[in-house]
C-alpha cells in the first residue's frame, strides 16, 4: 500500500522528504516557493551541491538573493498543477484511498499529455 501522499492541509516543507529522496540524483537547482523556505531544505541542497532558488520568508533576518530567471521556470510546474486541478476529483481529493487518488492523478496526467497530439499535422 502506498502512503506517500500528505493530507491537503499539511505544510509544503513537510512533504519535501517524500519527493526528494536520497536515492535520486542531485539536481542542479532546487526551484521552490516560500513555503519551502526552511533551514533543513537549504542544508539538504547545499550538501548535494544544488543551488537553492527559494525566496526568503519575511521573518528571516539573513537574506539571500534569488536568481529570478531560474525562479521564473517554476511557472511551468505551477501551470501543470493548475491544469491537473481542473479535474475536480483531483482538486477536491474525493478518493479516500491513496491508490485511488494517485490512480486518478495518473489518468489526469495522461489526459493532459494526449491533448498535445490532438489537431497536430
Amino acid at each position: 500500500m502506498r502512503t506517500d501522499v500528505t493530507p491537503g492541509q499539511t505544510s509544503d516543507h513537510k512533504g519535501f522528504d517524500l519527493v526528494m529522496g536520497d536515492h535520486l540524483p542531485a539536481p542542479g537547482a532546487l526551484l521552490a516557493d516560500k513555503g519551502h523556505d526552511a533551514d533543513r531544505i537549504r542544508d539538504w541542497a547545499e550538501a548535494r551541491d544544488t543551488i537553492p532558488v527559494i525566496p526568503m520568508r519575511r521573518h528571516r533576518k539573513a537574506r539571500a538573493g534569488v536568481d529570478r530567471t531560474l525562479y521564473a521556470l517554476r511557472n511551468l510546474v505551477e501551470r501543470c498543477f493548475g491544469r491537473l486541478k481542473n479535474s475536480r476529483r483531483v482538486a477536491t481529493r474525493y478518493d479516500k484511498a491513496v491508490e485511488s487518488f494517485l490512480g486518478f492523478v495518473d489518468v489526469a496526467c495522461i489526459r493532459l499529455w494526449t491533448r498535445r497530439f490532438v489537431n497536430t499535422a
